[in-house]
C-alpha cells in the first residue's frame, strides 16, 4: 500500500511555489497524443480498512495445503528462520547502491563474502556480485564469450537446457549478429557427443550447458568440456539447483570458463517465481569481460580492511558504449541470504543437505517404478534430485486431475519436448517425507488405473 499524504492545500501550494497554475503544467512538454485524457477503468479509491479488507480477500483465494513435487529449475528449500532475523539487521539497511564504501561496508562485506562462497562453489575465480536470475546470468555469459570470441558468431546450447533459459537467451541475442544453434540429447537424456563435434567448427564462439540438466540428469562435464575446447570455443554451465554443489564437483574443476546459475534455492521460498538470484563466475583473465559488479577487498590509508565496488562496467559508468552489459543493479537482499544461509550451513552442512536431498530422490524413485505401467525414463543416467518417470499414457490430464485435488507430482514435459508427452519430471528434496512420497505413489497409481 502507498500513502499520499498531500493534501489539496499542500498541491496548491507547491504549485504556487513554482509557478504553475495546475499539475497538467507539469506535463505540458509531453505530445497530446501520449496523454491519457479519460479515467483509469478501476473501482473508486478504498479506505485503509477497506483496502486490507480487499487484499485479506484476495489472498484467501490462494490454495493451502497443496503436496509439490515441482523443481525444474525453481527450487524452494528449506530456509532457517535465522535467515530472516538477520536479514533485518541494521548494518545491511542502505538506501541505494553502496557507491560510498564508508557507509555501506556492511552490504559490502556481505557482498564480498557472497563472492567467496559462490567461487568456492562454483570453482570460478572470479565471481560477481549477483545478477538478476539464472536466466538472463546464462544469456549474459553468451553475450560474453561472444565478446571474448570476437571473430566467432555462432553460439551452441544444448537442448537439455531449461527451455525458459533458452528462450531468453534467444531474446537477448535477437538483434544481435550471433546465432544460437540447439544441439540434441541422446537416449540417455543428457548431450549428445555426436552432435555436438558435428556443431563444433571454428565459428563457434561457446556452448551452453545445464548440470543437473532440465531432464533432471548428469551431464558428462569433462567429455563435453574436451570437445568444446578442442574446436577452441568456451564451455559454459548453468546451475538452477545450487543445492547440488554440495555434492557434485564444481564446474569449472571440470573444464567450465563460465559458471552461471540460479541461487534462489539457497536464499528463499519460489514465491510465484522471483525473486531470483543470479549466479555468474569466470576466470581472472575474463573477469574484464564480466557483466555487474565486482566488491573487492582493500585498506585504507591506516591499514584498516574495508570493502569497496571494485568493478562495476555498465553502460551508467565511465565504460558507455565498452560496457559489458545494461546489468543495473545485483540481487543484494537475495544475495544477502544466501550468504547467511550458507554461513549457516557450513560446508559439512551443505553436502549433508545435497546427500539428504539425493537420497530422498532414489528412494522415491524407487518406490514409483515399482507402479505397474511407471518406468524411469533415462534409467542408466545419474540424477541428483530430479527424475522422469514414464507413464502408460500422456501425463498431462493425470497430472491434472491430481493438482484438483491438491497435489502436484511434477511437470509434464510435453510442454517443452513433444516426444516425451507420456513423461513428468518429478523434484524431491529435503522437504519430502516418507508419508509424503507415499501419497505421491497412492495418487499416482489411482490416476494411472482410472486412466487404464
Amino acid at each position: 500500500m502507498r500513502y499520499l499524504p498531500h493534501t489539496e492545500q499542500d498541491v496548491r501550494r507547491l504549485l504556487a511555489a513554482i509557478g504553475a497554475d495546475d499539475i497538467a503544467d507539469l506535463f505540458a512538454s509531453i505530445p497530446e497524443k501520449l496523454l491519457l485524457r479519460q479515467p483509469l477503468a478501476l473501482p473508486p479509491a478504498l479506505d485503509e480498512a477497506g483496502l486490507v479488507a480487499h487484499l485479506d480477500e484476495l489472498a484467501g483465494k490462494n490454495r493451502s495445503g497443496v503436496l509439490s513435487f515441482l523443481g525444474a529449475g525453481a527450487h524452494a528449500h528449506h530456509l532457517p528462520a535465522a535467515v530472516d532475523a538477520l536479514l533485518q539487521r541494521g548494518e545491511f539497511f542502505t538506501a541505494y547502491t553502496p557507491y560510498q564504501p564508508e557507509v555501506s561496508q556492511g552490504t559490502l562485506q556481505a557482498l564480498f563474502e557472497y563472492q567467496t562462497m559462490m567461487s568456492e562453489l562454483t570453482g570460478c575465480e572470479v565471481v560477481n556480485a549477483s545478477l538478476y536470475d539464472g536466466a538472463s546470468a546464462a544469456a549474459e555469459a553468451l553475450l560474453m564469450a561472444g565478446r571474448v570470441k570476437r571473430r566467432r558468431r555462432r553460439l551452441l546450447a544444448a537442448r537439455s537446457v531449461h527451455p525458459e533459459t533458452r528462450a531468453t537467451c534467444a531474446t537477448y541475442l535477437g538483434d544481435l549478429d550471433l546465432e544460437m544453434q540447439e544441439v540434441g540429447f541422446g537416449p540417455g537424456g543428457t548431450t549428445s557427443v555426436e552432435e555436438l563435434e558435428r556443431a563444433l567448427d571454428d565459428d563457434v564462439a561457446a556452448l551452453l550447458l545445464q548440470q543437473p540438466n532440465a531432464l533432471g540428469c548428469l551431464e558428462d562435464l569433462p567429455a563435453l568440456a574436451e570437445a568444446a575446447h578442442r574446436a577452441g570455443a568456451l564451455l559454459i554451465v548453468s546451475v538452477l539447483e545450487p543445492v547440488s554443489l554440495g555434492l557434485l564437483e564444481a564446474p569449472a574443476r571440470l573444464g567450465a570458463d563460465i559458471v552461471t546459475g540460479e541461487g534462489l534455492g539457497l536464499a528463499g521460498d519460489v514465491s510465484f517465481g522471483g525473486p531470483g538470484l543470479g549466479i555468474f563466475g569466470c576466470s581472472q583473465r575474463q573477469a574484464w569481460q564480466m557483466p555487474g559488479r565486482l566488491v573487492g577487498q582493500a585498506c585504507d590509508a591506516s591499514g584498516r580492511r574495508g570493502f569497496v565496488l571494485t568493478m562495476a562496467s555498465r553502460e551508467q559508468h565511465i565504460r558507455r558504449a565498452r560496457a559489458t552489459s545494461n546489468i543495473c543493479s545485483n540481487e543484494g537482499l537475495c544475495a544477502l541470504a544466501a550468504t547467511i544461509h550458507l554461513a549457516l550451513l557450513g560446508p559439512a552442512g551443505l553436502e549433508r543437505l545435497a546427500r539428504v536431498c539425493a537420497g530422498n530422490a532414489r528412494e522415491a524413485c524407487r518406490r514409483l517404478e515399482d507402479l505397474p505401467g511407471v518406468e524411469r525414463a533415462f534409467a542408466d543416467t545419474p540424477f541428483f534430485n530430479e527424475f522422469v518417470l514414464r507413464l502408460p499414457g500422456p501425463a498431462e490430464p493425470v497430472l491434472e486431475r491430481l493438482a484438483a485435488a491438491g497435489l502436484v507430482a511434477g511437470l509434464p514435459l510435453g510442454r517443452w519436448y513433444p516426444e516425451l508427452a507420456d513423461c513428468v519430471l518429478v523434484c524431491v528434496d529435503e522437504r519430502h517425507r516418507r508419508e509424503d512420497v507415499a501419497r505421491l505413489a497412492s495418487g499416482l497409481g489411482e490416476e494411472i488405473e482410472r486412466a487404464g
